[in-house]
């Protein structure tokens, strides 16, 4: 699968980027995709939700009243859970939602979004570019010129470069990461995905 180089002009160079079709051109499998997205997601979940259970309230233990002969049900502590303010029975705690995922897996993850990406035509080969210094309305200029959509556009550079993140950091709809960087999630997400011509190097022989 051949795909044009365009620069930041959004000009054709005349030159053209091979896709190799063990990465972009696969089966797509959904329940790989399925798996990385949620491990991408479970991962990004800081798990610090804690609710203060009957041991850990502040409150006098004494019993509130005699055992028998009230009529009514017994109770001895303030903390009982059953009162305002009481403890929390089985409330949340601490913990970690991440998971284990298998190296394969995440692999074959990641060829079948670039192979839904390729399918639909959402994939940009750029040709390799650089900022000497931070400037927001270049980046903007390139977004244009490429008639990238409002929507979320993923840019992908070899290394990182922070001339360009922060030249991209207050446009909307504009993300600039690296290539070490792209996962599953991301690229499902993107509306368009722009590859330098670097990352495809990288890709493909990363993949």
């Amino acid at each position: 699968m051949e795909v044009a180089v365009i620069n930041i002009d959004g000009k054709e160079t005349g030159r053209k980027v091979n896709l190799n079709e063990t990465i972009f051109g696969i089966e797509p499998n959904d329940h790989a995709i399925y798996l990385d997205t949620k491990q991408y997601m479970a991962g990004q979940r800081q798990g610090t939700h804690k609710t203060r259970e009957r041991a850990e309230v502040m409150g006098s233990t004494r019993k509130l009243k005699r055992q028998k002969g009230t009529g009514t049900a017994r109770f001895g502590s303030i903390k009982n859970p059953q009162f305002r303010g009481g403890g929390r029975v089985f409330g949340p705690r601490p913990r970690y939602y991440g998971f284990k995922l298998n190296k394969k897996v995440k692999e074959l993850a990641r060829k079948s979004a670039l192979t839904y990406k390729a399918r639909e035509n959402k994939i940009i080969i750029l040709e390799d570019f650089s900022f000497d210094v931070p400037k927001t309305s270049k980046m903007a200029g390139i977004s244009a010129n490429l008639s990238l959509p409002n929507k979320k556009s993923v840019i992908v550079l070899p290394e990182q470069n922070n001339n360009i993140y922060l030249s991209s950091r207050n446009l909307q709809g504009v993300e600039v990461i690296t290539v070490s960087d792209l996962n599953t999630y991301t690229i499902m997400k993107a509306s368009t995905l722009v590859l330098t011509e670097s990352v495809v190097d990288v890709l493909q022989s990363t993949l």
